[in-house]
């Protein structure tokens, strides 16, 4: 995905710090707006992790900072529930000035419970989703249990919340009461997905199951197995992403078989490798894919490695090539199975001055009830496979660096260090 860095105003004087995500190929079918966790940020990797899977369906992707926390302006001790729901609905008018309003909206945890109070405010919302969420604002009241009484007492404390320290004032407590979530819920008008792990330890699934029956249709549950609460693991958080893009998509009225279609005069794939690691996002016909290196050679191996992806064109013309050759001499070829092996291989010193060439090894499987003729012909017809004489060929590669697009004239960047992750 493509990653913006932006800024924009809450409405009460301070400035908040933002991150656009887009599609890789820039064709935006919708877009969504993100709210983080209860002291987390947008930077979150599962926030990230959730955007990725979301862009790769064609999503442009809001997540931000709300006041006071990550890179925002403001003081966290002036916050509270109610806040949180007014920057979620300033940053909505500010995705609807700069690209288009969101048409989803996507809570993590308390981040959850505020995308419900907020969406009734929301005219383009269309679909909510919600991972993790407690079915009541108040939910947090456990974490401030031991300061509680300071904080009456006092006017506010000083609090430890996930290893870092913050000011909480009453205010926040008393906001805590004033959220009627289950009217918000029935009332929603919208259509809702749930998502929660069974064994969250931090808010428990029976949050989960109020808000889905407190909720009309059209409303889904999915249950996200064995993640924690702040899906550490991305493989969870790339799951609810895509499972949410999925889902989404029949409400925001986003065609996929549409988008997918390529441009006629345009058949280039993309592939975008960004910091962090390996792992590549490729579009290859308005199909999204993504490739990787194994671990030993510093990727995440979660995809195929560039010379897999080589090796899968060839398998895939030949088994193509099998298939349209058959049908045109009313063979009955009921399926034709290519493997290939992709080595590196000593070369002949004497003919190529040795080091090492690539061998692909191809082995061909017909079934169908074909005569040996019949079979050894298809194993000649291989041999014409395009890919197949592209790798025999001598292939030209032109390289020329591209400009990069320029941001969006309402798009405001932050500090060079508000860099997405």
């Amino acid at each position: 995905m493509r990653s913006r860095t932006l800024r924009f105003d809450n409405g009460r004087g301070d400035t908040l710090a933002a991150v656009l995500d887009l599609p890789p190929d820039g064709e935006v079918v919708g877009c969504a707006l993100f709210a983080h966790c209860f002291t987390c940020s947008k930077n979150l990797s599962a926030a990230a992790h959730v955007a990725r899977a979301l862009t790769a369906e064609g999503l442009a992707v809001l997540r931000f900072d709300f006041t006071g926390l990550g890179q925002s302006g403001g003081d966290f001790a002036d916050t509270h529930v109610s806040t949180n729901v007014a920057d979620l609905v300033a940053a909505a008018r500010f995705m609807g000035e700069t690209l288009e309003a969101p048409g989803l909206l996507v809570g993590h945890s308390l981040g959850g419970a505020a995308v419900l109070l907020a969406a009734g405010q929301l005219p383009s919302v269309r679909a909510v989703a919600t991972i993790g969420a407690p079915c009541r604002p108040d939910h947090v009241r456990h974490l401030l249990a031991e300061s509680e009484d300071e904080i009456r007492h006092r006017g506010e404390a000083e609090v430890v919340l996930g290893g870092r320290r913050f000011t909480v004032r009453e205010d926040f407590l008393d906001d805590l009461d004033q959220h009627r979530m289950d009217e918000a819920v029935g009332g929603l008008g919208r259509a809702l997905l749930v998502l929660h792990a069974p064994t969250d330890q931090t808010v428990g699934v029976e949050n989960a199951a109020h808000i889905f029956q407190q909720a009309r249709h059209p409303k889904s549950f999915v249950s996200l197995d064995t993640a924690d609460h702040l899906l550490t693991d991305p493989a969870d958080s790339r799951y609810a992403g895509q499972v949410i893009a999925v889902w989404a998509g029949r409400y925001l009225g986003a065609s996929q078989p549409e988008r997918k279609r390529r441009a006629p005069d345009d058949n280039r794939v993309v592939a975008r490798t960004e910091s962090g690691g390996l792992r590549t996002e490729v579009l290859a016909g308005g199909h999204p894919l993504v490739a990787d290196e194994p671990a030993s050679v510093g990727g995440t191996d979660e995809g195929p490695s560039p010379y897999d992806l080589l090796a899968a064109g060839l398998a895939a013309c030949t088994s193509m090539t099998l298939r349209m050759y058959a049908d045109r001499k009313g063979w009955p070829l009921e399926a034709a199975t290519v493997r290939v092996l992709h080595e590196k291989v000593h070369a002949d010193d004497a003919v190529t001055g040795g080091g090492k060439l690539d061998r692909f090894t191809r082995e061909i499987a017909v079934e169908g009830d074909l005569d040996d003729d019949q079979r050894q012909r298809l194993v000649e017809i291989a041999e014409r496979c395009p890919v197949h004489r592209t790798l025999h060929g001598d292939p030209e590669v032109v390289t020329r660096l591209a400009d990069v697009p320029a941001p969006h004239r309402a798009l405001e960047p932050i500090d060079a260090d508000g860099a997405s992750p």
